[in-house]
This record gives C-alpha cells, sequence and structure tokens, in this order.
C-alpha cells in the first residue's frame, strides 16, 4: 500500500516530503528538548529570588525577635511590601500562590508543553515562639517562558529557513526540469497518433535536450518511413490496378468474341430449328446460358477494371454502379448524395473513390441484409469525405478483414487517410477521409 502511494506521488512531492519531514523533526526536536530540560532552567533561574527571600525571612525573624514592639514592627515590614506579587506576607495556614506564566504573549500550547516544577518558596516568621505568619516567594515566570519560547522560534528558524530555501529552489529547478519533460511527452503523444511534423523544442539540462534531440531524430525518422511506407503501398496499388486492366483486357479480348460466337449460332439455331427455342429445350438452355455468361463476364470486367472512371468521369461512374446495384436488388431503398464538383479530383484519388464506394455497396448487398443504404461523397475540409451505411444485421464482434476490406484499407493507407468500420445509431458505417493533397508528396 505505502509502495503504491509512493509510487503515485509526483517528482515535486517526492522531493518536498523529505524537506518537510525535516521541519517537523526540528519542531519536534525542540519541544521535546524543553520538557526535559526546562524544569531545571527555571529552578536555577528562580534560585536566586528563593535566596533574596530567605535572607529576608531571617532578618525580619531578627529584627522581630529584639524590637520592643515586634507586631508593630511586623505590620510596618508587610505594608513596604506594597503590591509586590513575588514576596508576600500570609497568615499562618494560607496557601502560597502559583508561579505567574500569563501575560508573556506567548501561546498557549506552548506553555501547556512546558513541565513548570514548584518553584513556590514559604519561610515562617516568628515572634518569639508564636508562628505569626509566612513570607511567601511565589516567582514570576512570563520573563523565562517567553525567553524560551523566542529560543524555540529561533532554533526553528536557524533549521527550517535553509530547508525552505532549499525547497524553494528544488521547486523551481524540478519545474524548469519538468517543464521540457512534459513538451517531450506531448511530442511522444503526438508521434504515436502518426503526427511526425511536430517539433519538440530543445531546451532544459543537457540530459533532457539530449532525450527532446533524439526524440525529434525518431520523429524524423518515423516520418521518413511513413512516407515510404506510402509510396510502396501506392506502387502496389497502382500495380493492381495495372494488373486488372491487362486481365480486363485478355478477359475481354479472349472471352468476349467466343461468348458472342455461342450465342450467334444459338440464336442460328432457333432460327433453323422451328419450335426448337420453347422454355425447357436445348437450344434455349443454351441461349439463356450465353446470356448469363456475357453478364457475369461484364461483371467481372467492370470489377477488375472500371472503364467508366475514365469514359464518365467519376460521378457518372458512381452513379452507373449504384444503377447496377439497384437492378441486382430491386427492394434496397438506395439514395445517393454524390457532390457535383468530385470530377476534378486527380485520376489515383477518382480509382480510390470509386474502388471505395464499390466495395462497400457490395459488402452491404451481399451480407448486411439492408433495407436501405446511403451513399455519401464530397470534398470538405481539404479531404474527400466518403460514408456508406446501412440499416442491416451489423458487424460481428470478430471481424476478419477479407479481401475487400483489406483492399480498401490498403489504397485508403497508400494516400495517407483514415477509414473506419463501425455501427452508430442503429446503422452499419463504413467512413472515410482521404486528403487531397498529401498523397502527391514524393
Amino acid at each position: 500500500m505505502q509502495t503504491r502511494i509512493w509510487s503515485n506521488l509526483s517528482l515535486r512531492k517526492r522531493l518536498l516530503l523529505p524537506i518537510a519531514a525535516m521541519v517537523l523533526g526540528a519542531l519536534v526536536s525542540g519541544v521535546l528538548a524543553l520538557q526535559i530540560f526546562s524544569p531545571d532552567q527555571f529552578e536555577h533561574e528562580s534560585e536566586l529570588e528563593a535566596g533574596s527571600a530567605r535572607v529576608v525571612a531571617a532578618a525580619l525573624n531578627a529584627a522581630l525577635a529584639v524590637a520592643s514592639n515586634p507586631e508593630q514592627t511586623l505590620d510596618a515590614f508587610a505594608a513596604s511590601l506594597g503590591t509586590s506579587e513575588s514576596i508576600k506576607f500570609v497568615s499562618p495556614g494560607a496557601a502560597a500562590d502559583p508561579p505567574r506564566i500569563g501575560g508573556s504573549g506567548v501561546p498557549a500550547w506552548f506553555v501547556s508543553h512546558l513541565t513548570i516544577p514548584e518553584l513556590s518558596k514559604t519561610y515562617p516568621i516568628m515572634i518569639g515562639p508564636a508562628h505569626v505568619g509566612n513570607l511567601v516567594l511565589s516567582p514570576d515566570l512570563s520573563a523565562d517562558i517567553r525567553e524560551k519560547w523566542i529560543g524555540l522560534l529561533a532554533i526553528i528558524s536557524s533549521s527550517s529557513l535553509p530547508m525552505l530555501l532549499a525547497a524553494i529552489s528544488t521547486y523551481l529547478v524540478v519545474g524548469a526540469a519538468l517543464r521540457p519533460m512534459e513538451r517531450l511527452a506531448a511530442g511522444l503523444v503526438r508521434f504515436r497518433e502518426g503526427d511526425y511534423e511536430m517539433v519538440v523544442p530543445v531546451v532544459g539540462p543537457p540530459e533532457i535536450r539530449q532525450f527532446c534531440a533524439q526524440a525529434n531524430e525518431l520523429a524524423a525518422t518515423f516520418k521518413r518511413l511513413n512516407r515510404d511506407n506510402r509510396e510502396l503501398l501506392r506502387r502496389m496499388v497502382s500495380l493492381q490496378d495495372d494488373e486488372r486492366r491487362e486481365l480486363a483486357r485478355e478477359v475481354h479480348d479472349e472471352m468476349g468474341p467466343l461468348l458472342f460466337a455461342i450465342r450467334a449460332n444459338a440464336a442460328a439455331l432457333t432460327e433453323n430449328a422451328e419450335g426448337s427455342c420453347q422454355p425447357g429445350s436445348a437450344v434455349h438452355g443454351i441461349v439463356s446460358a450465353a446470356e448469363a455468361l456475357q453478364q457475369a463476364n461484364q461483371r467481372i470486367l467492370e470489377g477488375l477494371s472500371p472503364l467508366y472512371v475514365a469514359d464518365l468521369g467519376l460521378i457518372g461512374s458512381i452513379q452507373a454502379l449504384l444503377r447496377n446495384a439497384q437492378k441486382q436488388a430491386p427492394t434496397i431503398r438506395l439514395v445517393s448524395r454524390i457532390a457535383p464538383d468530385l470530377d476534378r479530383l486527380d485520376a489515383l484519388l477518382s480509382q480510390t473513390v470509386y474502388r471505395l464506394i464499390q466495395e462497400g455497396v457490395t459488402n452491404a448487398l451481399r451480407h448486411a441484409r439492408a433495407a436501405a443504404i446511403d451513399v455519401m461523397a464530397r470534398i470538405e475540409d481539404g479531404h474527400v469525405a466518403i460514408e456508406i451505411s446501412d440499416d442491416g444485421i451489423g458487424v460481428p464482434d470478430q471481424l476478419k478483414f477479407g479481401r475487400g476490406l483489406t483492399g480498401m484499407l490498403e489504397r485508403v493507407r497508400a494516400l495517407n487517410g483514415t477509414l473506419e468500420l463501425i455501427r452508430e445509431q442503429g446503422r452499419t458505417v463504413v467512413r472515410c477521409r482521404l486528403p487531397l493533397e498529401s498523397h502527391r508528396e514524393n
């Protein structure tokens, strides 16, 4: 428990606590010293008054022994004491007053911690064999107590003032050292979030300046590696697109004519064989299969290389994609909000935006069991914002990215963008932001 509390303390508190403990120790040790040594000091300091009172009592007894009228002599002596509070003449049996300690301007708690011995002295006064009263000494300790209080303050001040100065200097020095460390920590947080543009100020003691300089070098290395990684991803995506276009060209050139020939020959058979194209006949089956193969070939070609982007522009190609999706699922309500300024994007961004919308809509049609799909694409704050949402069954807890999602993520990373697949307000949302300029870095 103590270890956990100590580990949670800041560096300033760890340095100041021992100094505070030393100040408190000085105070406690001073009070203990007063409790131990003050009784002897009080007795020693009151001994002079006690000796004087003893001499006065002896002289009074001697004077009364030879006086012709001792009662008158005693009254005259008592009157001569006046208002003296230290030495008084009292009748036999009267109790002596305790030592006076008030009026010294000393805190009550300090007086309560002092051990004050019995310092009052009583000296009997005799007229012949008769005990006629007592000469009582009740010392005034106010000055002594005040002296001890001032002495304690001096002890505490002499020991605490250097400690206080040490605490202040420690606080200032640690604060000056921690400020660069705080900036360094903030910089490392930014680095962890992928922001390598921030430069940590190289200030503070030499050791901390070295840490800051190394952090800046690390950020520069990460920035270079991140740029190289994006460039590599862009090349990979570009190579994949080139390969897909080549494959699409070969499929179009090789499969297209063959499928057309099959369908043309099947049509010729229907013309030569009367009634042979009735449903269920072999010729009808060949014609239907040829049509299905042509449609499948068209979908494969569109997936491999969307020619619409180059021919119709990005907006036109997206609209064609959504029309085809609506034909595949006529019961789904498909809403699109495509900004009219998307056609000004360059080829790489246009291809990426098209692929993202294509993959998002395809996944929603195949897996979401949705009744409505919304597609949004616009330019805002220097980014292309894309969002595909549906009201389907949602995202599995243990989602594993397939080829489609992995391809989307690679394309987005290649352009230094962000991609989210989340569930909010009962809808599954694919949200992407692509910067307009950063993907053009060399």
